[in-house]
């Protein structure tokens, strides 16, 4: 989801690389979830979100489609985000202790925070949005190990290809096709990175990048 304001406006100014330190240790959260509630449809996620949670819960995306998960436009296009239950208004992976029952799994964007991403043509660089925790006292935390994402190198460039078919699309929607062609498009990419089983047992990335290859040509 694109912001439309300047970095001034909601962080320190700075842009960061994986190897940097930011003040953004909160001691393991404490037993706050404050981030967990009251995120709308913002939480978005994308492929690989989608097939790590299939490995760790063992769901399908229509069975996790059913309470965990829901479809929303996001700059014109489909795409699946984190769903808040209605009681609480809380994510629905987030159990009676009030703590993250996929941690080990959680998707890109709970890792990613409070950090946002600030894209430029074939890259991206991390800042630090600016009263997002409501952790006191913060402390420093190398970039890399607050992500605690495997593979982080690879996991970035596959963040970078992501970003950039979704640019595509959104000039896509936003040009002059037409209603039909618009909800072509969005159906096509939907079945071929989320409704389509991943392999579980195999490498994402390999399977993302098969499917990649077959959405770029639609923009042929």
């Amino acid at each position: 989801m694109k912001r439309q304001v300047s970095l001034d406006e909601i962080s320190d100014g700075r842009l960061y690389d994986r190897h940097d330190m930011v003040r953004i240790g909160c001691g393991g959260c404490r037993g706050c979830s404050d981030c967990c509630h009251g995120m709308g449809k913002s939480a978005i996620l994308d492929p690989m979100d989608v097939y790590r949670l299939g490995q760790g819960t063992g769901l399908s995306m229509d069975a996790l489609l059913a309470d965990k998960l829901e479809l929303n436009v996001v700059d014109g296009i489909i795409l699946p985000n984190l769903a808040m239950n209605r009681e609480n208004d809380a994510c629905g992976f987030l159990n009676e202790e009030g703590r993250c029952s996929v941690h080990p799994f959680r998707p890109g964007v709970c890792r990613l925070f409070p950090l946002g991403r600030y894209y430029t043509a074939e890259s991206f660089r991390y800042f630090v949005q600016s009263g997002e925790c409501s952790a006191p006292n913060k402390t420093k935390v190398r970039i890399e190990r607050w992500l605690d994402q495997p593979e982080l190198v690879r996991y970035e460039q596959y963040i970078v290809k992501w970003h950039g078919l979704l640019e595509r699309a959104e000039t896509f929607v936003a040009g002059e096709a037409g209603e039909d062609e618009i909800k072509n498009l969005n159906l096509f990419l939907l079945r071929l990175f989320f409704m389509k089983p991943y392999d579980l047992t195999q490498d994402f990335y390999e399977q993302f990048e098969e499917r990649l290859e077959l959405a770029k040509t639609l923009f042929q």
